[in-house]
């Protein structure tokens, strides 16, 4: 029988994911990665792999901007901030995400998706 794997992210959510770690404040991809697996009480992982591409891709299309900056240890790092086109995208991308559990949890019972 298959098993239902907890750390599964489903199609478009990892870039759902990577405009609400942006919203708070600007971000470079490592602190991205480890702010994820906190907020997420170490249930999502993302590897650099997985996270260069959507920044490239999102900022292609707009919804961020980067911009180098030295650190306090003077190492220069590449910040990632939204855009007013990003936080669009994010407020759509929260909408379907919230349409998705409702219909999900209709299916499957109880409450599916935290939203809010």
């Amino acid at each position: 029988m298959p098993r239902c794997k907890k750390d599964t992210l489903y199609p478009g959510s990892s870039t759902l994911l990577v405009l609400a770690l942006l919203e708070d404040e600007d971000k470079y991809g490592y602190q991205m990665i480890r702010e994820l697996e906190c907020r997420s009480d170490h249930t999502f992982t993302m590897k650099e792999g997985t996270l260069y591409p959507i920044l490239h891709s999102l900022e292609e299309h707009g919804e961020i901007c980067s911009y180098e900056q030295t650190s306090d240890v003077g190492r220069r790092r590449r910040y990632y901030r939204l855009t007013r086109q990003g936080i669009k995208t994010l407020d759509r991308c929260r909408r379907e995400w919230n349409t998705f559990c409702q219909k999900f949890g209709k299916v499957v019972g109880g409450e599916a998706c935290v939203t809010g």
